[in-house]
């Protein structure tokens, strides 16, 4: 494929390398040639995993430190000709009880990340992966990327945040940055020890274990779920298009899929679990924006990026490759 050659032989940093897009990008990075160096700093609980890179363990370096590490990140970024920024902390149910280590990691993270750029590598590209969270409630379906922004929680205020923060440093110290809003990811190499983000892994998760599946409300509400190659192939088509450098785009699917319909197919492929109604927990009501799907046209038209992969032959894979390696995620 034509995207792969433009990454042969570039010297790549991904942050948060050891998670679950990380990983998946880093693995398609090294088949495509590059030098690839990860950054994680493996905080419990945010889905850094060392199985997650073992079919190219050997293939690239690894460097356990965290993304507010000013020392570190001065050394790390300096010969990078792209950076991926995707550590982050993304629990949205985390933030409720203690938001510090949103602003904290999400944002000083973000920070010390450009700065360190500023000072010593103002050539590198740098695409920052925030989230849908950032609309919260969506005024209009599908959202487009000059919709409102009224986040609902801490994690996506910080998310926010961090993403005006690059277009400052593009606009005023003219790194090059691009911000990817991604939606609802689910695919291999997630993080399955816990439910507080990764629904649709999540699911996947009690599925296989043959358990219930609560499904909040009447199970209604339109989210849409993006597979993590689709996500990865975003990427990798936005980092080698100049017209995308300031923008921001929405990466998601434009057909969205009910809550109900969605435990109902992963329980159909996976063969095997229930499901039931559930209300809404007291810290999920708070947050939950309602019906949320992507308008990506604008993905579309400047990157020629859209999904590939329908619902079920996503879910199918994913079910599989958790079968396989389940020890290493449960």
């Amino acid at each position: 494929m034509g995207m792969e050659k433009g990454f042969s032989g570039k010297n790549i940093l991904i942050t948060g390398g050891l998670g679950c897009i990380g990983s998946n990008l880093a693995i398609r990075l090294v088949e495509a040639g590059a030098k690839v160096t990860l950054l994680d700093a493996m905080i419990p609980g945010l889905g850094g995993n060392a199985f997650n890179i073992d079919p190219i363990k050997d293939d690239v370096c690894v460097n356990f430190s965290d993304i507010r590490d000013e020392n570190s990140i001065k050394h790390v970024v300096r010969d990078k000709e792209y950076i991926f920024h995707l550590a982050g902390q993304n629990d949205h149910t985390l933030s409720l009880t203690n938001p510090f280590p949103d602003i904290d990691i999400n944002i000083k993270g973000s920070l010390v990340l450009l700065e360190a750029c500023k000072n010593f590598n103002r050539q590198a590209k740098v695409i920052y992966t925030g989230t849908r969270g950032e609309y919260g409630s969506a005024v209009k379906l599908p959202v487009r990327e000059d919709a409102p922004l009224y986040p609902k929680g801490i994690y996506e205020l910080s998310s926010l945040t961090a993403q005006k923060l690059f277009k400052i440093y593009h606009d005023n110290h003219g790194i090059r940055t691009i911000t990817l809003r991604l939606t609802n990811i689910y695919g291999e190499r997630a993080q399955m020890q816990h439910h507080r983000f990764g629904v649709a892994n999540w699911f996947i998760r009690l599925a296989i274990d043959r358990e219930t599946i609560k499904v909040f409300g009447d199970g209604s509400i339109l989210r849409d779920f993006l597979y993590v190659q689709d996500t990865v192939d975003a990427i990798m088509m936005a980092a080698l298009r100049e017209e995308a450098y300031g923008e921001v785009f929405n990466v998601g699917v434009d057909k969205p899929i009910c809550f109900l319909d969605l435990v109902k197919t992963i329980i159909d492929l996976a063969g095997g679990g229930n499901w039931e109604f559930a209300p809404f927990t007291p810290e999920r009501a708070v947050q939950e924006p309602g019906d949320f799907y992507s308008d990506i046209s604008k993905a579309r038209a400047v990157i020629g990026w859209e999904p590939k992969t329908g619902i079920r032959e996503g879910i199918a894979g994913t079910i599989d490759y958790y079968r396989k390696n389940k020890t290493y995620y449960w």
